[in-house]
């Protein structure tokens, strides 16, 4: 609303006071020489100037008069339209639901609409008279904030008063009040005296507001601080550690076998299992510092003030034991554990960015000493963690370059001797590093999302290979690995295994795929229905490094699996009446009970060959009959083997 503004009274005064003196020194310099001028005779200029005294008395009242009736009429008509607009704007404002105060500066009384009464709850005698009594509603927290916004205000320092707070209504709760004001009356030297203005309830904004500035900065699920405010308060808490300089501590935990439990019991459940590790966390750290959760199973906590490594590692330990306890899932009782990765500034890092890598690499630290532990960042890691940036550049190469060859291990018919089966085993070659195993590889590939790419050349490459060895001999089956990851892509431009098979003219037991026990236990709706394709176009499966998972007969059987490979950690120290031979022995007969055959990994030695022969394993394949050999190598031993009938074991 736009106010018409009252001329100062010293303005008005000026201009009476600027006409008179105008007046009087014009008459005095002109009417003197005008009446010498007209008469001559003294007497009769005496009784001129007598007459002319009388006269500029008449014209200076007859003017101030005019003058002040002039100003005093228009200054009538600004007050009667301001307070005409006045009366529409209070009218407005209450129409609009808002509270309308008017406040006497000079002494403190304020006048409170029906409206603004409606809006708080409170009757007129409830609240006070003054602005300082009615001050007592405002929030504690809001006071001071208000008061400097006022002050900034009447001292010309902002155009309109604008100001947020809490006010407490009769019923106790607090509404957040939108209070707008502005002067509309001044003393004569210009100080306000009066202000009128608004008090609009803003609850429902500042409830949603709220609800986005949640949703955006804490996690859904748990509650907790999400990767935004994480790196928020990580960025905060490191500027005042360099400020005190302190030390700050950096940890990276990861729960295990968390995806496991999620697939099985359902995430309903799994959800349920995050908020109970987020409670567990809280209970491990001090409210000073910052549990958060980045996504999936994956949390951080912040550790500030911290002495020294000894209460960094009490507070770790602390959470692994609070971790390890078992968690009621419904009817379920479920047990975990985590592996934690331990970072601090500013030995390791001086930014977060690093430090969150550097627990990061320490986490997957802990993860290979056998999870259940905590791991602190070493200068070594920085340097392994360059390395696989490294060869994840160069992966991108080799793919586009096809730098990749296939080697094959024979598996070896134990009865016959002959070869019938190979194992396609994936060598790099690097153009400087030269030949690089699948082990320093294979893991980077996985955590890049490359190894589809690499796994639809591997197959490739083998369906290729396998269609010119049956020719010499029709049965011959290659086994190839695949990830877990590409039996859950998504991706529809790697390349269809059962076409490409079509496409060549074999039949699906070309090809054996081999899997790990965790894929089983993994199965979700894409996995089993990857698996159950396969299987249908006629495809084998194997279960690969047989007795190091979690699987049960229950799954095995479920998925129809064709051969069982006992993992070489069993096979490596086998003799007469020994543990590992026992297991080897149970683990056949199990299979063939299911209707699988048996190949053992690893073997090395004519002992080992001559006990799981006896034991009635199916295939052996190892060193002790051939390491993994190129094509044309391979070529070779095929051939012999072929004229022989036999290898000489």
């Amino acid at each position: 609303m736009a106010l018409k503004r009252i001329p100062k009274i010293d303005v008005l005064t000026g201009r009476i006071v600027l006409a008179y003196l105008v007046l009087g020194i014009l008459w005095i310099v002109f009417s003197d020489t005008l009446l010498t001028a007209m008469v001559s005779d003294v007497q009769e200029l005496g009784h001129f100037s007598l007459y002319k005294g009388l006269a500029f008395m008449v014209v200076t009242a007859s003017l101030l008069y005019l003058l002040v009736r002039q100003t005093l009429a228009q200054q009538s008509r600004l007050e009667q339209s301001l307070a005409i607009s006045e009366e529409r704007w209070k009218f407005a404002l209450e129409g609009a639901g808002e509270g309308v105060w008017d406040w006497n500066l000079e002494t403190d009384e304020v006048f409170r609409s029906g409206q603004w009464h409606t809006i708080y709850g409170y009757s007129p005698d409830e609240v006070g008279v003054t602005a300082t009594e009615g001050r007592r509603l405002m929030h504690p927290k809001d006071v001071q904030r208000a008061i400097a916004e006022m002050q900034d205000y009447l001292e010309g320092r902002s155009e309109l008063f604008v100001s947020e707070f809490r006010l407490r209504c009769k019923n106790g709760d607090w509404k957040w009040t939108l209070s707008r004001g502005m002067v509309v009356q001044r003393d004569v030297n210009g100080k306000p005296t009066r202000m009128i203005g608004t008090h609009t309830d803003i609850s429902e904004r500042k409830s949603n507001e709220a609800e986005i500035f949640r949703l955006a900065h804490y996690d859904k699920v748990t509650g907790l601080p999400n990767r935004v405010l994480f790196q928020d308060r990580l960025q905060q808490d490191l500027e005042k550690a360099n400020r005190s300089e302190q030390a700050l501590t950096l940890m990276f935990l990861d729960l295990d076998r968390f995806k496991e439990i999620n697939d099985t019991l359902g995430h309903d459940m799994g959800d349920l299992l995050l908020k109970q590790a987020a409670k567990r966390l809280l209970q491990c750290v001090r409210a000073s510092d910052t549990v958060a959760r980045l996504g999936g199973d994956e949390f951080t906590i912040i550790l500030t003030h911290q002495s020294n490594l000894g209460s960094v590692e009490h507070v770790a330990q602390q959470v692994l034991d609070h971790l390890s306890l078992p968690f009621e899932l419904g009817d379920e009782l479920i047990y975990i554990s985590a592996s934690i990765g331990i970072t601090v500034y500013p030995e390791d890092a001086t930014d977060a960015e690093m430090l969150l890598k550097n627990a990061d690499q320490a986490m997957y630290a802990a993860k290979e000493l056998g999870r259940n532990c905590f791991h602190f960042f070493t200068s070594s890691m920085q340097q392994a963690s360059v390395e696989r940036m490294r060869i994840a550049a160069d992966l991108h190469t080799a793919i586009e370059e096809d730098q990749f060859e296939l080697f094959y291990q024979p598996i070896v018919d134990m009865a016959s001797g002959r070869i019938h089966k190979a194992e396609g085993l994936i060598r790099w070659h690097h153009p400087t590093r030269g030949m690089v195993s699948p082990v320093e590889f294979i893991g980077i590939a996985e955590d890049k999302g490359l190894i589809v790419d690499i796994g639809d050349r591997v197959f490739i490459k083998a369906t290729d290979q396998v269609q010119r060895w049956r020719q010499l001999l029709p049965d011959f089956q290659i086994s190839i690995n695949k990830s877990p990851i590409q039996l859950k892509t998504n991706r529809t431009n790697h390349v269809d295994w059962i076409d490409h098979l079509r496409a060549l003219g074999l039949p699906g037991d070309a090809i054996v795929v081999e899997i790990t026990e965790g894929v089983l236990l993994d199965a979700q709706n894409r996995v089993t229905t990857r698996l159950e394709q396969l299987r249908n176009a006629g495809v084998q499966i194997a279960i690969d490094d047989f007795g190091t998972g979690y699987s049960s007969l229950a799954y095995i059987n479920k998925f129809d699996i064709n051969f069982v490979k006992i993992d070489q950690s069993f096979t490596r120290g086998l003799k007469p009446g020994a543990s590992d031979l026992a297991l080897c022995e149970a683990i056949i007969v199990m299979s063939h009970k299911l209707g699988m055959k048996v190949i053992a990994e690893g073997v090395e030695t004519q002992l080992q060959h001559d006990l799981l022969a006896e034991a009635g394993c199916d295939y052996g394949q190892g060193y002790f009959y051939s390491k993994p050999l190129a094509v044309d190598d391979f070529d070779r031993l095929l051939e012999a083997n072929r004229r022989s009938a036999a290898i000489k074991v």
